[in-house]
């Protein structure tokens, strides 16, 4: 059964699965959740992750960080993916599943969290939130509902049933140009169903809508060791960045020039430290 005690009140929720990561060194802890955790932990928030784990690989940082509350669902597997990176692109496999998160799950004092973000990566959770959760911000990234797996587990790009009815109630959301399979038909209709919407196009930077404006934001140019939770990390920040400024082009900026550093460092270790965060706040300002 999943943690429901009392827990302390946070300033951001993420809801959805951790995953395990397949690498060639060996298997590590990786997925939205634990990316975004710790970049909106690192921004000083305090961070309530609502996720199912296996035991394997080891938590690290996002057990042992004060201000980092994990509420656990048991299940005997960890969401594990595996991904494979050519000249034409990233393949991915995704060879085990953990159950699906219920938003029974959430305990009541997290109902209320200022920003919520839901961060599915395995079609693991609802886009729509119940009743009785009353966030500042409801935040979306859809990968997890964007893509499904053919019978070698090889993970494809699939239709979003609930698509609308669910940016439609998102204050933003952030998808990757990959989340789509560079589809850009679709990318411009839930741009017409989102309030506001971020898509990262990986080393060109990414792109913003907003009320029928669209601006591009360029990222430095860095030389990438593993580009694994970039988007991950963009999304945090940005949904950061939008709560406390109210101005998502500052926003988009702060993201994804903070989201560029990561890809130099391989998994967590991407996530921005003290030093980058104020640089970017400062080139920003």
């Amino acid at each position: 059964m999943p943690n429901l005690a009392p827990l302390e009140p946070v300033d951001y929720l993420v809801i959805g699965h951790l995953a395990q990561d397949l690498t060639p060194q060996g298997s590590r802890l990786g997925g939205t959740a634990a990316y975004s955790a710790l970049t909106a932990h690192a921004l000083g928030l305090r961070v309530g992750v609502v996720t199912a784990w296996g035991g394997e690989p080891p938590l690290g940082a996002l057990a042992g960080t004060d201000g980092i509350i994990v509420s656990m669902i048991p299940t005997p597997h960890t969401t594990t993916f595996e991904n494979v990176y050519t000249p034409e692109g990233r393949i991915q496999y995704l060879h085990r599943t953990a159950p699906r998160i219920d938003y029974s799950h959430v305990a009541q004092e997290w109902q209320r969290t200022p920003i919520i973000h839901i961060g599915p990566i395995a079609q693991e959770v609802s886009p729509l939130l119940a009743e009785g959760f009353s966030p500042d911000l409801l935040c979306l990234t859809p990968q997890g509902w964007l893509r499904t797996w053919d019978g070698d587990r090889r993970v494809i790009p699939c239709v979003w049933p609930e698509a609308q009815a669910a940016l439609s109630k998102a204050a933003a959301a952030v998808i990757s140009v990959e989340d789509v399979g560079g589809d850009e038909s679709q990318i411009e209709a839930m741009a017409l169903s989102c309030h506001l919407l971020a898509v990262t196009e990986g080393p060109a930077g990414a792109r913003l809508y907003w009320k029928g404006d669209l601006r591009r934001f360029r990222a430095p140019a860095i030389p990438e060791v593993d580009a694994t939770g970039a988007g991950d990390i963009f999304a945090a920040a940005f949904f950061f960045r939008l709560y406390t400024t109210r101005d998502p082009w500052e926003a988009a900026r702060f993201a994804t020039r903070l989201a560029s550093y990561s890809v130099a460092r391989p998994g967590l270790e991407g996530i921005p430290t003290q030093e980058e965060i104020q640089t970017c706040l400062v080139e920003v300002l």
